[in-house]
């Protein structure tokens, strides 16, 4: 309860205070919105909102830029104020992973998907780590998908507010010292 609360009062904030960035999406026309089914709570699909940072199959230079401070990711906190997000749960991925999970691996489906993750920090770089195997698939499916899982169910048996705030704190931290930046 004190989770739902905090993550909706958080994004309604930060929806606010971003306000001249929604101007400037719903003005400029080079960027759009992406949706895409992935699976939720439960193992429930629903529609993930990104800014699109790709074009014919290509992630362009804006896209590039918005993607390493993961601006990308700021329309989805439309989906954490309609309750389908948390700021900090696994990341939601398409159909064929988490609702595929068996055993005591589907008591990741109780957490709603997040908006970053021990593992998501994890994996920030996962793209160019995949692009260096011989055969990505299975290397995903193998190695980081159950590494994801695993620490994804650590998370689970660990949850809490003040743990959310840490993970959020890492977060923010990967993203402003990663890329040199000072707030």
């Amino acid at each position: 309860m004190i989770k739902s609360i905090f993550d909706f009062l958080f994004a309604t904030v930060i929806i606010f205070g971003l306000i001249p960035f929604w101007i400037i999406m719903i003005i400029a026309p080079t960027f759009t919105i992406f949706k895409q089914t992935r699976i939720g709570q439960f193992g429930n699909p629903f529609t993930i909102y990104k800014v699109r940072t790709m074009h014919n199959g290509k992630v362009t230079r804006i896209g590039k830029f918005l993607r390493r401070f993961k601006i990308d990711e700021l329309p989805q906190l439309i989906n954490i104020i309609k309750g389908d997000m948390s700021f900090v749960g696994p990341r939601p991925d398409i159909p064929g992973y988490y609702d595929k999970l068996k055993g005591t691996d589907r008591e990741v489906l109780k957490l709603k998907p997040g908006l970053t993750s021990l593992a998501a920090i994890k994996y920030v770089n996962e793209e160019s780590l995949l692009k260096r195997q011989k055969d990505a698939q299975h290397y995903n499916d193998t190695i980081i998908f159950p590494d994801k899982v695993q620490m994804n169910l650590d998370y689970c048996n660990k949850k809490s507010l003040w743990y959310d705030l840490y993970i959020i704190g890492l977060t923010l931290k990967g993203i402003f010292v990663k890329n040199k930046l000072s707030i």
